[in-house]
């Protein structure tokens, strides 16, 4: 028989460790865009019609939503989850399927959608204005995991999915050549 610690399931990370994460996220999706909007201007001659600017737009919602997508589909995590040892699961902890996914993706922009609707109905186009809503859209959409039993944020609730905690690897395990202390010989 197994020991039932083995037949515990993962945890839920820690609200500091989920937001942590998103953290990480940022830049590294910073980076995929700036390579999308390179792509974009290279293929469009850099218009600058309104046309153009709107297309940019949707452009870079198709191609957050594929990388967030294709991440939580193919591994459970992106790289900044696997970094931070989360995976993203659906009951039974099986793979996401497509649907899922994208379900969970449109839900995420819970955290930012009311905040940039707010703003455009309210005519705020300053910095200072739009970086105050986002900040209070992104902190009542944290607060909704300290309501939900489970610390589940509320995409992750409406999506059927949850982030679970991955164990620390066993020292020695995924080590590269060395005495498996991390250090060379």
């Amino acid at each position: 028989m197994l020991p039932e610690a083995a037949l515990a399931l993962p945890g839920t990370p820690t609200i500091k460790r989920r937001l942590a994460v998103m953290v990480y996220e940022f830049f590294l999706l910073f980076a995929v865009e700036m390579l999308a909007v390179l792509l974009y201007l290279l293929v469009t001659g850099n218009r600058q019609d309104p046309l153009f600017q709107h297309g940019l737009k949707v452009y870079l919602f198709v191609i957050t939503g594929l990388y967030f997508t294709w991440s939580w589909r193919d591994s459970g995590h992106t790289l900044a989850m696997k970094t931070w040892r989360i995976k993203l699961v659906m009951p039974g902890h099986a793979r996401l399927t497509w649907r899922v996914a994208i379900v969970r993706y449109l839900a995420a922009w819970g955290w930012f959608a009311p905040a940039l609707i707010a703003c455009a109905a309210f005519g705020l186009h300053a910095k200072a204005d739009i970086a105050i809503a986002l900040a209070l859209g992104v902190a009542a959409w944290a607060v909704t995991a300290w309501l939900d039993p489970d610390r589940q944020f509320l995409h992750d609730r409406l999506a059927g999915t949850r982030q679970i905690g991955l164990p620390k690897p066993v020292s020695g395990e995924g080590k590269g050549k060395g005495n498996g202390k991390g250090k060379l010989p």
